[in-house]
């Protein structure tokens, strides 16, 4: 998603008249109504210069994205220091108004939300700092070029797509070496001079805003004091099925590379799964599928033979929410998203969507390739729209997710239905729909390689950020202490020895980008509760009776009474805590990891009983590979 800089007071009070001073002879019923209506005629005028300024830096922050010249970046910047200015003005005014004693929850809720100022807080020539260096790393990763393998003199191979292909195809694990290292070469070790600068500022705003440092500042949006020993929590009982799947896939790498190259009981080599930073594992499916005879449900060769563009991709998504009763895309939307790599130009080809805060203007950012991973992308990126869509009649302050993961876990909700084999034929994507155990092993299979792979890439990614913001790691350690919570959570190690001269953390967008990224493990989890809550509401799924209806089978494409329901959680926005919006939608007031174990059940008990039969090591013992402080040291090791 963009990372718009709310910069919670960009309400220009400067208009406001100065308050009268409160009568301590006034009654204190009438003196409560009259706070009342003050703070209602402030939030007003908060409001309306809140979606002025927030447009603002929209408008610039999109021309920049789809742009990267120096005269764009200019602007963006130019914008959002006048934003920082107008905070600095009004402030004091803000946080002086004795909200606290207001007796309307939703009114303090605003103001509480109001009295962060984020990174604004920064002095303006550190904000300027600030808001720099993230442009920079952004700038220097995405116009990242590398050199190809098998032609050392075609040196402009870039991330998307070419990068992204070569991991996706090629089964030569020494061009896949190649990549792997050049990439980290070209983004990673490039932003690592800015990177601690960038550590600095993040975590000196944080302490102007009262907050201990960047980390506690990200939190602040899960509302609960123990977040982290929740996720910690659900980790724990999510492993148990990470470690089968880790164990499984192993053994079909070792079968394809040999054991030279993948061992029986160590971690996994990081650039044999498919994805530049082995978050996902789809791309290796098609030789690591239990049952090889039953196609997998891959639509990708239909897309291509069926005719399908970037525009009829997104179609197809927009056709599934209004099924349910959501909103169709307005017109801006298919006038100004750019939903294809622009020719000629260097723009962020991460997939984003965009508010613009005038209640008209939604758009997507995607270089979309036409093939089935990209259209559940399609699917994602248009469920934050849909969330937009949902809560635009909310103040400004509340245009946003419930929490952080509650907006990335909308369109993945409705992929886990679209990618359905029953939705892939109804559509006439797919022509084989069979249910046989088989075919279900591989579907739920499929499906594994990305929504469990993921949940330890997720995890350590941000834990990582965490002991950097606190200060449990430091610059002389960030290279390594990556790889040693890859090896912990992920099992995977890199495929050369690695040095602190290397800064891998810098080859992942949303680490340069300063975007958390515990929201898409948090999402990755509560999707499998909100299917499941639809699920029941479309009656496609009895909790009484599960296996009569398995989760993992359900699709709520034109069900009104799922799209209703989904639709009342979204549209609160945040003018709740997220506790609430879960109870709304799905009845409980925790995260819960049963929707997704119970998702998998038949998946876990045939991989368990699978890595028994071959007696698979479960877990790995630690790497032989180095991470020391200099590359020079490598050579003497």
């Amino acid at each position: 998603m963009l990372r718009l800089i709310l910069v919670a007071a960009i309400v220009a009070l400067a208009a406001a008249q100065p308050m009268d001073p409160v009568d301590p002879t006034q009654d204190p019923q009438v003196a409560a109504q009259d706070l009342t209506q003050r703070a209602k005629d402030m939030l007003k005028r908060i409001d309306k210069l809140y979606a002025e300024w927030n447009h603002k830096q929209s408008i610039a922050g999109w021309n920049y994205a789809s742009n990267l010249t120096d005269e764009n970046l200019a602007e963006k910047l130019n914008v959002s220091a006048a934003a920082a200015r107008v905070t600095k003005q009004v402030a004091q005014e803000v946080n002086d108004f004795p909200w606290r004693e207001l007796q309307d929850d939703n009114l303090k809720r605003q103001f509480q939300k109001l009295s962060v100022l984020g990174t604004a807080a920064l002095p303006e020539e550190s904000y300027k700092e600030f808001e720099t260096t993230i442009s920079e790393m952004e700038n220097i990763y995405s116009t990242a070029k590398i050199c190809d393998y098998k032609n050392k003199t075609k040196c402009d191979l870039a991330l998307e797509p070419e990068i992204t292909e070569i991991l996706m195809r090629s089964r030569d694990p020494e061009e896949l070496k190649h990549i792997w290292v050049e990439w980290r070469k070209a983004s990673g070790e490039k932003v690592k001079s800015l990177y601690p600068k960038y550590v600095e500022l993040a975590n000196t705003a944080a302490r102007l805003n009262n907050f201990s440092d960047y980390a506690a500042y990200w939190m602040k949006d899960y509302e609960a004091d123990d977040f982290p020993d929740q996720i910690e929590s659900l980790w724990q009982q999510l492993k148990p099925l990470y470690l089968q799947l880790h164990a499984y896939v192993r053994r079909e790498l070792r079968k394809k590379y040999g054991e030279n190259v993948v061992s029986k009981n160590g971690p996994i080599p990081a650039h044999l799964l498919g994805n530049a930073w082995a978050q996902t594992w789809s791309n290796i499916a098609d030789f690591t599928t239990p049952f090889p005879g039953k196609k997998l449900p891959d639509v990708s060769a239909a897309l291509v033979d069926q005719g399908y563009n970037a525009t009829s991709m997104f179609r197809l998504a927009e056709n599934f929410f209004t099924s349910i009763n959501l909103t169709a895309m307005p017109d801006t939307f298919w006038e100004k998203s750019i939903l294809e790599k622009q020719k000629g130009v260097d723009m962020i080809c991460h997939a984003s969507a965009w508010e613009f805060y005038d209640g008209k203007d939604f758009r997507i950012k995607q270089c979309t390739r036409v093939n089935m991973e990209d259209l559940l992308t399609a699917h994602h990126e248009m469920g934050h729209i849909e969330y937009y869509l949902q809560y635009k009649g909310q103040p400004a302050v509340f245009k946003e997710g419930a929490n952080p993961g509650f907006h990335e876990a909308v369109g993945d909700v409705i992929s886990l239905s679209a990618s359905t084999p029953s939705h892939l034929k109804k559509i006439g994507l797919l022509k084989d729909d069979a249910t046989d155990q088989e075919a279900v092993l591989n579907h739920l299979y499929s499906k594994s390689l990305d929504k469990i792979a993921f949940l330890p890439f997720a995890y350590m990614m941000d834990r990582w950020r965490w002991n950097v913001f606190q200060g449990k790691v430091t610059t002389d350690n960030y290279n390594c202490n990556w790889w040693s919570l890859a090896e912990e959570y992920q099992g995977i190690e890199p495929p050369v020895d690695r040095s602190e001269d290397d800064f891998d953390p810098g080859a992942k967008y949303h680490i340069i980008a300063d975007v958390e990224y515990i929201r898409y493990y948090v999402s990755f989890v509560i999707q499998f509760q909100f299917h499941k809550a639809l699920c029941t509401e479309a009656k496609q799924y009895d909790p009484k009776n599960p296996s009569a209806n398995p989760l993992h089978q359900c699709d709520i494409y034109d069900n009104k009474d799922a799209g209703n329901l989904l639709k009342s959680m979204l549209e609160l926005g945040s003018s709740k805590p997220w506790q609430d919006a879960m109870e709304k939608i799905a009845g409980v007031r925790q995260m819960d990891s049963a929707g997704l174990l119970e998702y998998f059940k038949p998946l876990t008990d045939w991989l368990t009983e699978e890595n028994k039969k071959t007696n698979e090591y479960i877990g790995w013992k630690s790497t032989t590979k180095q991470c020391v402080q200099t590359r020079e040291e490598l050579v003497n090791v």
